[in-house]
């Protein structure tokens, strides 16, 4: 450590920014204090990865960010990317594993893991933490900071990190309360909303889907113009669906019902052929035992509980019927519905539900090398306080782990 006087940098919020951006400091120099408003750090980090904490990921590129300006995490990221993530885990004890699609996780498979080795290591290097600290107000006075909490405790720093995060998973301890410390100083928020989160859809089908899982694809439509598409394990729920590619493109859904635009949603239930295989493909399975019923012709295909449903949406009421009563036309239906079922999109679901918060403090008053303040000097940002978010896979957590690095660095005026 630096034998000149330090700096004292205080940072609010315990959670993967604010416990990454606290090392960075510390390590830098500066006398380090997070400021926590629950009774202990990294609670929303323990639920990560449903509870494995996937760390990064090895396919890191800026267009798998979002924001007003997705460019704005080019600086943080190359200054502390996902293998310098590998790399400084490794260093306190977590090995790592790389699963499909580049997700890195701890061989551990525990969340809690990560949380455990970042909180030994604020204890060896000296890193003190104040619980059940509420901020409330920050002043900016001379070169310096006095942080109020709600009970009236005050605290002073040369320098403050914003790392309290956003909106999502309330029950964690996420509750927007950056937005208005930044709005103090004069920074714009972004209006939040829910990511990574579920889609409630406009139909009565779901009652009879709930639980149906089926690989396919999931378009989002805006006037019957595709604007987004994954693909991978879709669920049907009773309010609409779920699953990986559903949090995919919920971020884009979300962003078009915020501008009040009408959304529509695009299920592909066989996605892995073309409209005229499929066409054939049903023609040989019907021809082939033409005395089945058209429902139990598609045990085997579909789901026992879809295929009655697929058939009502195609417009056969009696799915009794004799494949070999089955006319072109409503084969035709069948194959519309398995390839190009669309329902409204009403909304998400709400922010206990969400993984990550949407929208933030703007990026233009933040100084893209260092995430200082460009209203008020030695005031910093982090994490997903900020207006970046990222797809499912690892990279919201790789946004936290570098904007934090690189707020504490800077803070600790390391270079």
């Amino acid at each position: 450590m630096s034998e000149t006087p330090s700096l004292q940098v205080a940072i609010i919020g315990g959670g993967a920014a604010g416990l990454m951006a606290a090392i960075a400091a510390r390590r830098a120099g500066a006398e380090v204090t997070i400021l926590e408003k629950n009774q202990r750090v990294g609670r929303k980090l323990l639920a990560t990865g449903n509870g494995r904490c996937n760390l990064t990921n090895t396919d890191l590129e800026i267009s798998r960010f979002h924001g007003q300006n997705p460019k704005f995490v080019h600086s943080a990221l190359a200054r502390f990317d996902q293998y310098q993530t590998i790399t400084f885990f490794e260093q306190l004890g977590v090995a790592h594993k790389v699963e499909a699609g580049g997700k890195v996780f701890p061989v551990s498979n525990q969340a809690s893991s990560v949380l455990d080795v970042m909180r030994y290591e604020l204890d060896e290097i000296g890193v003190a933490t104040v619980l059940e600290f509420e901020v409330d107000a920050i002043a900016h006075q001379g070169k310096g900071f006095t942080i109020r909490a709600a009970d009236g405790r005050e605290h002073q720093a040369d320098r403050v990190i914003v790392a309290t995060g956003g909106k999502a998973a309330p029950q964690l301890g996420s509750n927007g309360s950056g937005y208005r410390l930044a709005e103090q100083f004069g920074h714009r928020v972004i209006e939040p909303f829910p990511a990574l989160v579920q889609l409630r859809l406009n139909h009565t089908v779901f009652k009879h889907l709930r639980g149906i899982k089926f690989e396919g694809a999931v378009e989002v439509l805006v006037n019957k113009q595709t604007i987004d598409r994954a693909t991978g394990e879709i669920l049907f729920t009773d309010y609409g669906v779920s699953g990986p590619p559903i949090f995919d493109v919920s971020r884009t859904a979300g962003a078009l019902l915020q501008k009040r635009k009408p959304v529509w949603l695009k299920l592909v239930l066989v996605a892995d052929v073309s409209r005229e295989a499929l066409d054939q493909l049903l023609l040989k399975r019907f021809s082939d035992r033409p005395r089945k019923t058209l429902a139990f012709s598609f045990v085997g295909f579909l789901s026992k509980r879809l295929a009655p449903v697929v058939l009502k949406e195609a417009g056969i009421e009696d799915p009794e019927r004799p494949v070999s009563s089955l006319t072109a036309q409503e084969r035709q239906r069948i194959v519309d519905v398995l390839q190009d079922w669309r329902f409204e999109v009403v909304g998400t679901n709400s922010w206990t539900a969400a993984q990550v918060t949407a929208g933030g403090v703007e990026v233009r008053d933040l100084d893209p090398r260092t995430l200082e303040s460009r209203l008020v000097p030695g005031l910093y940002f982090a994490g997903e306080v900020v207006d970046v978010d990222g797809d499912c896979g690892g990279f919201n957590l790789q946004w936290a782990w570098s904007s934090g690095w690189v707020a504490g660095r800077s803070a600790a005026d390391v270079g």
